[in-house]
This record gives C-alpha cells, structure tokens and sequence, in this order.
C-alpha cells in the first residue's frame, strides 16, 4: 500500500514540504485539504448533497458533513482532487467542473490524538441529476438536506457535524 502524504502550507498556501498523512493529524500541522458541497435547486429551496461517514473513518466517524473531502495529492489541483474523491467516496462520476469558490484555516482537536489543522478548499457545483453509489468504507449514509432544515440541525444538534462543516456550509451558501 502506498503511503498517503498531505502537503504542508503555511496559512497563505505557499507549499513547506510534504508528511504522512497519520502522522501531520497527530503532529496538528497545517496542510492542504478540501471539502466538496454539491447542491440542487429544488422548488424556492436549496438542497446540499450530505455524507454521513461511515463508522470505521480514522476520525470523526458517524457524523455528517459535506459531500466529501479529503487532500490533495502532489501535483494534484484542487479541482481534480474533488472530482477523484467523488468517485471514490460516493461513487459520482458525473460532475465534470467543480468551482474552488473560497478557503478558510481551521483547528480541531479530534479528541482521539488527532488535530485537523487544514487550509481547507471549498469546492462547489450544481448537481440536478447525477447517480450516488456511495462506498460502504467512506459512508455509513447520504441524503439530500433541505437548507432550511440543515441550518435548524446544525443550531439545534451541532455534534452531529464534523468540526469544519459548519464553515464549509456558510461559505459555500454565501458563493454557490
């Protein structure tokens, strides 16, 4: 099995070098990631394409959170990693274009030992008609969210989140 690296940034993005994986979410160093929001129009109200992550994640297992996310590999832009992690975590094949529409730097301590400390990509596009086959090792469940209704779960039961969808949430709504 190859070992997964994440690239290390500083908080403007300029490249430090690379580190495993594991090892930079014990460390908590800042590296690259993203997080991908699909979305749908439906009626007066907008509905976001939502993940719940299946149990056996190295962290945050269970919750709910965007579409999917993860890092970048070297020589990888951010929208090529979207697309490939959108296969790969919900088997969607049909979005061609994902739109990178802003970052923001976030701390988590995830409680296990781990910290995600990530310049995070918020990666967006409009998906009216595209087929969902999630895999079973990335995704316990999936739904289409209501906006509306998102925002009353995130007030009401913010646990049920992972730590950074809060942010993705707000920036994607403000630039989608």
């Amino acid at each position: 099995m190859i070992e997964e690296q994440v690239i290390l940034v500083d908080p403007q993005g300029r490249e430090l070098g690379v580190e495993e994986k594991m090892q930079a979410h014990r460390d908590g160093v800042l590296h690259l990631a993203f997080s991908v929001l699909l979305y749908r129009d439906r009626g007066n109200e907008r509905e976001f394409l939502m993940q719940q992550r299946a149990l056996g994640k190295y962290h945050s297992g269970g919750l709910w959170t965007n579409t999917c996310c993860s890092h970048p590999r070297q020589g990888e832009s951010m929208e090529q990693a979207g697309i490939r992690r959108l296969a790969e975590e919900m088997g969607v094949v049909d979005i061609q274009a994902l739109v990178d529409v802003a970052n923001f730097v976030y701390r988590a301590e995830l409680g296990n030992g781990l910290v995600e400390h990530e310049l995070d990509h918020v990666l967006v596009a409009s998906a009216t008609d595209i087929t969902v086959v999630p895999n079973p090792e990335e995704v316990l469940a999936y739904r289409w969210w209501p906006q509306s209704e998102l925002q009353t779960a995130l007030e009401q039961a913010p646990e049920h989140f992972t730590a950074w969808f809060p942010q993705v949430l707000a920036l994607a709504e403000t630039n989608a």
